[in-house]
């Protein structure tokens, strides 16, 4: 097995972060998840007959998210279900959208249904309405960061986003609310640990090497480039001598998914790896090492930030512990 790139792996298994936590964490999250107990999610299904299907129904799913933005889901659920059916929540990468209506179907056919979220203004149907103070060039991770208010973070609302989604397709008659899981990669990663986090009755969680971990050490590792690039586009426009550091990296703590991580009580597959120069082991292992649920660690010695070969399969079987298999 060749060395990673980042720590060894035996100080990777016991490495708790550097991302300063806000002093106001868990209120912070309190009163976020207060708010949209509050908020009419104002849920539209409208089918969508593209694929002559015969076993599968699709629908376009609408609902308002915190802020007033609406928000799109493809959703998608066996014909003819007689009893309440297990649920998967798929969640896609950074500035992508969640992809064909077919890439669901294996799941629709083993009883599930699926219910996929296209983040707002990435690459599918829904709406970014975010009015927010100061630079929003190339990312959502820094937009927000210059507001007075740290809640109009825009990863803050996508995080709730995704416990929205969840409580939505909970409230489904022909969903069983107690059998619903999480998955996703990179981006869907990270949103698949805050998707378990804020929501409790999530019961499987697979995050497969999750983004938005512990920002600070991304930049101490000089790594802040590809998905991270915003962070040195910020630095180098706004704080070239960076005066305010702390300060950013502090602010960045409310969206750093090491900090839900203890929230999470689903059943976790995680997969990291080793050779992953876009989202650091280091970084993914700060968010792994503080879920106290039932967890596994899937490791990948060789592989970046690619396909792993057989973790879809990995994935699917976890998935299938909803079904009692």
């Amino acid at each position: 097995m060749p060395l990673t790139f980042d720590k060894p792996l035996p100080e990777l298994r016991n490495y708790n972060g550097i991302n300063p936590r806000p002093d106001d964490f868990d209120t912070y999250w309190e009163e976020s998840l207060a708010e949209l107990d509050a908020l009419d999610p104002q849920i539209e299904l409208r089918r969508n007959d593209t694929l002559p299907l015969s076993h599968s129904e699709c629908f376009d799913l609408w609902f308002t998210g915190v802020g007033g933005a609406r928000v799109h889901a493809k959703y998608v659920r066996p014909r003819g279900l007689t009893a309440p059916a297990p649920a998967v929540l798929g969640f896609h990468g950074y500035t992508g959208n969640i992809g064909d209506w077919t890439d669901k179907l294996a799941f629709v056919s083993e009883g599930f249904c699926y219910a996929g979220l296209d983040c707002r203004g990435q690459g599918g149907a829904s709406e970014d309405n975010l009015q927010v103070k100061g630079n929003t060039h190339n990312g959502h991770i820094i937009r927000g960061l210059d507001d007075p208010n740290p809640k109009n973070l825009l990863f803050r609302q996508i995080f709730l986003d995704t416990a929205q989604l969840a409580r939505i397709v909970m409230s489904f008659p022909e969903v069983d609310a107690e059998r619903i899981g999480a998955m996703g990669g990179s981006q869907g990663g990270a949103l698949t640990l805050a998707c378990a986090a804020l929501e409790p009755r999530i019961r499987l969680a697979a995050p497969m090497f999750p983004f938005l971990c512990d920002y600070k050490r991304v930049w101490e590792m000089d790594l802040a480039k590809d998905a991270y690039a915003e962070l040195k586009t910020w630095f180098r426009h706004f704080d070239p001598t960076h005066d305010r550091e702390e300060a950013v990296f502090t602010r960045l703590g409310y969206i750093d998914l090491q900090y839900l991580a203890p929230r999470i009580k689903a059943e976790t597959l995680f997969a990291v790896g080793l050779m992953d120069t876009i989202c650091p082991p280091s970084t993914q292992f700060s968010a792994y090492n503080k879920i106290t649920a039932p967890k596994e660690l899937v490791l990948y010695p060789d592989f970046g930030h690619e396909g792993l070969p057989g973790h879809s399969d990995r994935t699917f079987r976890f998935m299938m512990k909803l079904k009692g298999c």
